[in-house]
């Protein structure tokens, strides 16, 4: 695992200016590569690419990047890992110098080409290849989004990195917030790809690559794999719903898979929650160890927050040698400061202060760890793929102009009549409204009445902060796989068509920006083999019934995991991984928030409408109603636009 970074400038430039300037912005990735640094330049051509080295495999000099191919035609940058690189080895021949990855990928693009070769590698990667004889840059992108890249012109230079400060580092960058994706930041807690809370600057979508030759603007990411078409071929040819072929098809794979992202030449270990998913990844490791495999778990003193005894259990059961840790109000509360410097972009998922956490523990003994995240995504996992199908059986059933204004009326309320209105049927509603105060119950409900259609209130489902709202005044939205029917899987019911939208959007702009950054933020790489592309195109074909049953998700994982682990040590509600953002707003973090939330400050920024967000604040600071999923959004964003807007440019980054 690395970091890289680079650039390209039209009309070549100073060799000497050039490499200090690729090692400035290779610098402000240290801690996604601790080991090692590296820079070359082609001064003539304009080119110069910055690496820095978490060395897994192959730890000698011959692992060392940038890295040259054979035949010296392509340079490369790259971060991450291909899991099939000792197949793809054996196939390509030759001589080599080392025992990396690394080589193994120049020498398929030397051979196949960037297209055929990207098709052929399985792993998780973010990479940038110089082709010195046609002075062309192309970057790519691993097919899910475990390893991030960034993008963009600024002026006649074309930047890129791993993450936002290594852009930020170079002279010619400028960041000017873009109005339309704060708003789409507000609705979701996270940017999505394309886009980047910079205007004119892009994230790489996953699956996709990009040529860019010096000066030329037009160039598009183009697809080498799609996940919609993985699921429209998948929904076309189903395996046959018998719960033993599946199995005989499911366990060698995931077996294989996770055997695959157990090769390293440092110490592993893996993330264990106690859960179906991380229970089931730490098993088949452990079935393919000939030692305990070590495990890392959390706790917290909070009950409603604490799996540890869980986790505890199942590594007991298992055989691992596990290790827990119970972690303070007041040192998860420490992390926060830290947070807009592992996340460089703004992000808003309160579980991020948990992963870094249980990253900074697993790394004081490892240096990668496997986790068990994308089986919700793949095989069911959450609450509202069961229930949001029978909401909209029921909603759906009155017409929309009475639905739409009920919905009204419900938010026209004052709060203490919604929250009588709610007690008496609040028994009859899903698990995952049921746990919200009466008045949030019956504000989500309005959500989903307002709505035309299923996908429209499963958008309302996974929004915080919404147009109507009008928080960030005269901002529109860019269009997004949520609000784009083209980009939608043509795929046979409701309930596929959430999974593949959490496939494309939550997953990948969420679920991994969170372990990404949070685990390379103590130079801890993490691995997951339910993202395997063989694995999730499998998973396309399991029916449905065999993810959906009795009332509980993940069906198929969960039978797979009782020839490993009894069933009462893993069967119990979800929890979620995550901590009591909303007491601590009213208690401990209170001044915090007070300063971020200063109606000064926000009218200096000129982003935010002042009164919405005080008025909100009031309501939740005073017990009213809850609102600390829209307010930590808000607060995220304020401190990060404190560290990288309000703030100095990076020393060393001088103009020239």
């Amino acid at each position: 695992m690395c970091g890289i970074a680079g650039f390209l400038q039209a009309g070549g430039g100073r060799g000497e200016e050039m490499e200090r300037r690729a090692g400035v912005m290779a610098d402000t990735l240290a801690h996604r590569g601790p080991d090692d640094r590296g820079v070359w330049v082609e001064a003539a051509a304009g080119i110069a690419l910055g690496h820095r080295r978490l060395a897994v495999i192959d730890l000698s000099p011959q692992g060392r990047q940038p890295m040259l191919s054979r035949d010296r035609r392509w340079v490369m940058v790259y971060n991450g890992e291909v899991y099939n690189y000792r197949q793809l080895r054996r196939e390509l021949g030759g001589r080599w110098r080392g025992s990396s990855d690394s080589e193994v990928i120049l020498e398929a693009v030397s051979r196949w080409g960037v297209e055929r070769a990207l098709r052929r590698f399985n792993g998780m990667f973010a990479l940038a290849l110089w082709d010195r004889r046609e002075r062309r840059l192309y970057l790519a992108r691993d097919r899910l989004g475990e390893k991030p890249l960034y993008y963009g012109w600024r002026g006649e230079t074309f930047l890129f990195g791993s993450e936002l400060k290594a852009l930020q580092a170079h002279p010619h960058f400028r960041g000017e917030v873009d109005r339309g994706v704060l708003a789409l930041y507000l609705r979701h807690n996270y940017v999505p790809a394309p886009y980047c809370i910079y205007r004119g600057l892009h994230q790489l979508p996953p699956g996709t690559w990009l040529e860019v030759g010096a000066g030329r603007r037009g160039a598009e990411p183009r697809p080498y794999w799609s996940a919609r078409e993985a699921a429209e071929r998948g929904v076309r040819d189903p395996l046959p719903a018998d719960e033993q072929e599946v199995l005989a098809r499911l366990e060698p794979l995931l077996q294989e898979a996770v055997g695959m992202r157990m090769v390293a030449d440092v110490p592993l270990g893996a993330f264990l929650s106690g859960g179906i998913d991380s229970s089931l990844v730490v098993a088949l490791m452990q079935a393919q160890s000939g030692r305990p495999v070590r495990t890392f778990s959390i706790g917290f003193t909070i009950p409603r927050y604490d799996e540890a005894p869980f986790a505890r259990e199942v590594a007991r059961h298992l055989g691992t040698e596990h290790t827990e840790l119970y972690v303070t109000p007041e040192q998860a509360m420490e992390v926060i400061p830290r947070l807009p410097e592992l996340y460089d972009e703004p992000f808003a998922d309160s579980s991020q202060i948990p992963t870094f956490l249980v990253a900074e523990l697993a790394r004081r003994q490892v240096t990668v760890s496997l986790s068990g995240d994308a089986g919700d995504e793949l095989f069911g996992g959450y609450d509202r793929y069961w229930w949001g199908r029978r909401i909209w059986r029921r909603a759906r059933l009155i017409p929309w102009p009475l639905r739409r204004g009920l919905a009204r009326l419900l938010r026209a309320l004052p709060p203490a009549v919604l929250e009588a209105l709610m007690r008496p049927v609040a028994p009859l509603l899903p698990p995952e409204v049921r746990r919200r105060r009466p008045g949030e119950m019956a504000l989500r409900i309005a959500s989903y009445l307002a709505e035309r259609d299923p996908e429209g209130m499963y958008l309302g489902l996974v929004s915080h902060w919404r147009p109507e709202d009008r928080l960030v005044p005269g901002a529109v939205e860019p269009p997004t796989v949520h609000s784009d029917p083209g980009q939608w899987a043509r795929v046979d019911s409701f309930t596929r068509r959430m999974m593949f939208l959490d496939l494309v959007g939550y997953l990948p702009h969420d679920i991994l920006v969170k372990v990404d950054r949070a685990a390379m933020g103590v130079s801890l790489e993490t691995r997951i083999p339910l993202l395997d592309h063989r694995l999730v195109e499998l998973a396309w074909r399991v029916p449905l019934e065999l993810k959906l049953r009795a009332g509980r998700g993940k069906w198929i994982l969960r039978r797979l995991l009782y020839r490993y682990v009894p069933p009462e040590l893993v069967e119990r509600p979800k929890k979620g991984f995550g901590v009591p953002i909303d007491h601590w707003l009213r208690g401990p973090l209170r001044p915090w928030a007070e300063d971020l939330l200063d109606e000064g400050l926000l009218r200096r920024q000129g982003l935010m409408d002042p009164a919405v967000v005080r008025r909100r604040w009031q309501e939740h600071r005073d017990g009213v109603r809850d609102w600390h999923y829209h307010l930590w959004d808000v607060l995220m964003f304020q401190q990060w636009w404190l560290r990288w807007q309000d703030q100095p440019p990076t020393p060393g980054a001088e103009e020239g």
